[in-house]
């Protein structure tokens, strides 16, 4: 099977000559983006021999002043396709899809509404006091926040048309708020749910693939049931979050299961070949090769070696 074929049998539930292999990692900033990003992504391509592209995005909502009030939300701006950081990352996923063939298959990242959220004012605060500035403002004059909230969704659909337009084949798309520790259910069900569906579904209706990726740890993950029928493919922190694959099949039965292996775990640093292998052949032996692919919790340290990736690969590849 071609790379492509094998990914979309997964998806589909169908038999798959092996399982596939997904693996990221962030680059160093100063090889993250333009033509030194691409080249970036495309020698970790080359050298991991993963089966699904996934492009990364550095390409954030910006800063557009400071936010101390719940009504300085009114200073994030509507967008189109004129704004920079949407047309630039169009512009970055088409010249990586344009070095790929027919066989690959290609997801490009997007951020969900909590972390855009965040991004035009991380650099200023932090990301921590901005998480709680989130919940703060949301309890005491949410309105807000929820229309500069409307604002960056109406921006995201804009970017993932943009993606499609470049080729690629879906969005992976990272899921941030759903932590215990910050918004409470209700809260969810008003400053997230909404507007991660609202990109999610304009994902689908252009016919695009969605890997949902839940960030972080301590997540209640019951909020994100109402995904579930829109992603094709579910990746979580099993070990952060202390819910099992299984668990998770359970969870999200339409969707293929991504993940397995601890992103951070010294096995991928100090660990030999042999316990690599081991670690893999057993989380295969447990999920089977239908709706499966092996992967990690997260991306994976930035100086990683791409041999050991590779060597994670080629030991599902192998008979």
């Amino acid at each position: 099977m071609t790379k492509r074929e094998r990914v979309l049998a997964a998806v589909l539930g169908q038999e798959v000559d092996v399982v596939p292999s997904s693996y990221s990692l962030h680059f160093p900033s100063e090889k993250a983006k333009s033509n030194k990003g691409v080249a970036s992504h495309l020698e970790f391509y080359k050298k991991t021999d993963v089966d699904i592209m996934k492009i990364m995005n550095e390409y954030l909502v910006p800063d557009f002043g400071s936010i101390r009030v719940p009504t300085d939300w009114k200073i994030i701006p509507s967008f189109s396709r004129k704004t920079k950081f949407i047309s630039d990352f169009g512009d970055f996923v088409k010249k990586i899809i344009d070095r790929l063939g027919p066989d690959d298959f290609s997801l490009a990242t997007i951020h969900g509404i909590c972390a855009s959220s965040i991004h035009p004012i991380e650099a200023r605060y932090g990301y921590l006091p901005v998480r709680e500035m989130q919940v703060s403002h949301l309890r005491e004059k949410g309105e807000p926040y929820l229309d500069a909230c409307r604002r960056i969704a109406d921006g995201l659909c804009i970017m993932a048309d943009m993606i499609f337009e470049a080729g690629a084949d879906g969005v992976y798309y990272a899921a941030l708020g759903g932590e215990r520790h910050f918004y409470t259910d209700e809260e969810f069900s008003r400053a997230v749910l909404p507007f991660d569906l609202q990109v999610i579904k304009h994902i689908k209706a252009k016919g695009g693939y969605v890997l949902l990726h839940m960030c972080k740890n301590n997540l209640n993950m019951q909020r994100f049931k109402p995904y579930a029928s829109y992603a094709d493919i579910v990746n979580w922190g099993v070990v952060e979050t202390n819910f099992s694959l299984k668990e998770g099949k359970k969870l999200f039965s339409t969707s293929a299961i991504m993940g397995g292996l601890p992103n951070r775990a010294k096995m991928w640093t100090q660990g030999s070949d042999e316990d690599l292998k081991k670690a893999i052949k057993k989380i295969i032996a447990e999920m089977g090769h239908k709706k499966f692919i092996m992967g990690a919790d997260c991306t994976l340290a930035t100086d990683l070696a791409y041999e050991r990736i590779n060597t994670a690969v080629r030991t599902v590849r192998s008979k």
